[in-house]
């Protein structure tokens, strides 16, 4: 799918004239940022104070980190091999069915997870904005969004990726003057927020905060961003050197820009709103705009965080039903008479629409009856994939000796781990499960690929040589 985007977004539109640094930047802030940025985590920080904030900028590198570590040896190989999603180079770089299924079915897993926050997102914008109850907000949202994922494809979310970026930093220019506006400037909104919320300052969040659970976010919203699969896809498609390094300081602008415009926010709106009992933090933004903004400034402002929460689930939609259709379906079970033909081509078209729907309406039933915060449903989903695809990207692009039996056990290993970890509460010297997570992936990749079979000389050097 990445291939599509480079000649489509990058070598298509507009002949060249388009920025490509900018759209592919772009891309990658639009599939990142989601309803966490702009509901979630804003809703957080309502509550917690400016503590929120400095954790969120934590994510200000993630663009750089990504286009600079995967990049370009990640492009460079997926031309090579000729894969377009993060299941193609992890069967051709391992050789392996195991770790091409497996991959796909975690894929599948935590994307669904992910995707009930943005639905929850979505919902509670419509929700507000409508005055409607929750199920119709969530309706209303998941047939727009499922609809025009399934049959408008990637073409659908590619274009849209840079014109939702855009509404994104526009978007919160717009909040953070307005709550000012309506505090009745800076000094005054000071002296309103140390009454509302007297510990807003605290950069331990009153105590609540410890260093330890700081720590795990460098891991979850730092490095651990490069086993995104989602975020991993979209450094396949760099047309060049010089987009890419645009793309690296435009992507680390606009991350930092919406971390600090939307978090800072959520601090200061107690000085403006007072949540009703009852209501969770997560209908803080949303109820700032309709109480407090011009309808029409309004209607523009919530552009925004539906334009990062569509864009997020239909990257995510797409990636789902890759995983489904073309990771293990075409891979594995498609009749392999049929596969290159205009008959086996049609076949696979219509079975991705039908899976998009299929999995776009689970997500829809798991989340008729939602957790209360958005932002922990997402950060678990992201733990989930980061401790099943860290190490079998990383490791494959930069270790000789990495192989199959290395990438199954971390898999496993790593998820189980995580999963286990969170359920029980189990924590490694005050981190979450994160921490703990990425390193029972580290430690069975590296025992896997030592003891287990080695890479063959093709794959070695398909893949290392220069």
């Amino acid at each position: 799918m990445s291939l599509f985007y480079y000649f489509f977004v990058c070598k298509g539109v507009g002949n060249g004239e388009v920025d490509r640094g900018i759209v592919l930047a772009m891309t990658l802030v639009a599939t990142f940022t989601s309803a966490s940025s702009f509901i979630g985590g804003p809703g957080i920080a309502y509550t917690k104070g400016l503590v929120w904030v400095y954790l969120s900028m934590i994510q200000v590198p993630t663009a750089f980190i990504i286009l600079a570590i995967l990049g370009k040896k990640f492009g460079m190989i997926s031309r090579k091999i000729g894969a377009v999603t993060v299941t193609d180079y992890l069967k051709e770089r391992y050789q392996s069915k195991t770790v091409a299924i497996l991959a796909s079915i975690c894929l599948v897993i935590f994307f669904i997870a992910q995707m009930m926050s943005q639905f929850i997102g979505g919902a509670v914008l419509f929700q507000e904005i409508t005055g409607l109850s929750y199920i119709y907000g969530l309706a209303l949202f998941g047939i727009v969004v499922i609809l025009y994922t399934a049959f408008g494809g990637f073409r659908a979310v590619v274009i849209t990726d840079t014109i939702q970026g855009i509404i994104m930093v526009l978007g919160g220019f717009i909040m953070i003057f307005t709550i000012i506006h309506v505090a009745g400037g800076t000094d005054m909104l000071l002296a309103k927020l140390n009454t509302a919320n007297p510990h807003w300052s605290d950069i331990a969040g009153d105590g609540a905060t410890p260093k330890a659970f700081v720590m795990s976010f460098w891991v979850l919203v730092g490095i651990g961003v490069l086993g995104l699969p989602q975020t991993a896809v979209r450094a396949m498609g760099f047309k060049d050197t010089k987009a890419l390094h645009k793309a690296m300081i435009y992507g680390s602008l606009v991350v930092g820009f919406l971390m600090l415009v939307m978090h800072i926010s959520g601090v200061f709106a107690p000085a403006v709103i007072t949540l009703p009992k009852g209501v969770t933090p997560d209908h803080v933004i949303p109820r700032l705009v309709l109480q407090h903004m011009h309808p029409v400034v309004a209607g523009l402002f919530i552009a925004a965080p539906l334009a990062a929460v569509m864009s997020t689930v239909s990257s995510l939609l797409l990636l789902a039903s890759a995983g489904i259709v073309k990771d293990i379906y075409h891979n594995y079970v498609m009749d392999a008479t049929v596969k290159d033909t205009s008959s086996g081509e049609k076949k696979i078209s219509k079975l991705s629409i039908f899976t998009t729907l299929v999995v776009g309406i689970i997500v829809f039933v798991f989340t008729v009856y939602p957790p209360d915060l958005i932002v922990w449903i997402n950060l678990f989903a992201m733990g989930g994939l980061e401790c099943a695809f860290f190490c079998p990207i990383i490791f494959g692009l930069y270790w000789k000796k990495a192989n199959a039996t290395g990438a199954v056990i971390s898999m496993f290993c790593g998820v189980v781990g995580f999963l286990l970890l969170n359920q029980f509460k189990v924590s490694m010297f005050g981190t979450t499960a994160i921490v703990p997570g990425i390193l029972i992936s580290v430690l069975t990749f590296v025992v896997g690929s030592l003891v287990g079979k080695k890479t063959s000389d093709d794959t070695l050097k398909l893949f290392f040589d220069k």
